[in-house]
């Protein structure tokens, strides 16, 4: 039996998934109970938090990334903006059962994504649903699941770094299905690659 002796980074010591791009491992951050927004820090692989949520917006769904991934230029180029934000590419994977623990791998069927732009950055948000979930989990694309969900994602990202008094830097340039969020995570494999010779 293989078994890691010390816990892996989950960025750099977990695995995309055998099946990628259809179904990643989903290394869950946030909840849709999560009041904080936290976030992997890079350098010890521990969830440190970000920050407060500052609206009374939830995420609607689970919220990570899937590991050995990497926002870089493949990612921008499919965005048509100059860089990626350099992170790991972010996922959010739809569940009928309440699911109230981050720090979990969460295999995760894609179904399609979101196209945000941050800053001038690209940051896509990949969206899946549960593999084997018995509502959401035979659905292959993002027309699958209803549009309210998608709708939500859709708002939260949009409203989740606003400040008062500032117009928001955040948009979702356009929602896609699951051919374009393949290309986006062969995107950033191959972005990942290049930045850390994996």
């Amino acid at each position: 039996m293989e078994f890691s002796r010390w816990r892996p980074h989950p960025w750099h010591g977990l695995d995309v998934g055998a099946e990628a791009p259809r179904v990643v491992n989903a290394y869950i951050e946030i909840t849709p109970f999560d009041l904080v927004k936290y976030e992997v820090d890079k350098a010890s692989g521990y969830l440190r938090v970000d920050r407060p949520q500052r609206t009374s917006s939830q995420p609607p769904a689970l919220y990570g990334f899937i590991p050995q991934t990497y926002c870089a230029a493949h990612v921008a180029k499919l965005a048509d903006v100059e860089r990626g934000d350099g992170d790991p590419l972010d996922v959010c994977v739809l569940s009928e059962r309440p699911i109230t623990k981050s720090e979990i791998v969460v295999p995760a069927r894609v179904i399609g994504g979101l196209q945000m732009i941050d800053r001038g950055e690209a940051d896509d948000k990949i969206i899946a649903v549960l593999q084997g979930d018995y509502v959401w989990g035979g659905a292959d694309d993002i027309d699958r699941v209803p549009a309210v969900l998608i709708e939500r994602l859709q708002h939260y990202f949009s409203t989740y770094k606003l400040r008062p008094g500032e117009p928001s830097q955040a948009r979702i340039a356009w929602t896609y299905g699951y051919e374009h969020a393949a290309a986006v995570i062969e995107a950033a494999r191959a972005d990942y690659r290049h930045a850390f010779g994996a």
